[in-house]
């Protein structure tokens, strides 16, 4: 990622400091208040603001899985959809794509396809 949004909230910046720890390259993050148990719109509007092209935030639920499932539009894969669905649990990741900058993103704007959990790297 070029930028990490990240919540202030000790146990997302200790996850931080993991990741990127295993990032090549120097990644800048953004200690952003309105992450801390933003609901979806408020995860939104902070991601419309990012100047990056590409994006990771680290986040709480149940927010972020319902920003994750609201995000993902036409495109997405269906079974990614429906495992995100039934359990985004801590230290889950999901990837999508998506055509024009991050200020013009939407609800279902979005191609969800990939949703990682910690159990699949077992």
């Amino acid at each position: 990622p070029d930028l990490a949004l990240v919540s202030p909230a000790l146990r997302a910046r200790d996850t931080w400091r993991l990741v990127a720890q295993e990032l090549s390259g120097h990644t800048p993050a953004q200690f952003a208040e309105e992450l801390y148990e933003a609901a979806a719109g408020t995860i939104l509007a902070r991601v419309r603001q990012a100047k990056a092209t590409n994006l990771l935030v680290i986040g709480h639920n149940p927010g972020l899985q319902q920003f994750v499932l609201r995000l993902a539009g036409a495109g997405s894969d269906e079974s990614v959809f429906k495992k995100t669905e039934a359990k985004f649990p801590t230290a889950a990741l999901a990837r999508f794509t998506l055509d024009g900058d991050w200020a013009d993103l939407s609800f279902g704007s979005a191609r969800l396809t990939h949703c990682l959990r910690p159990k699949d790297l077992a």
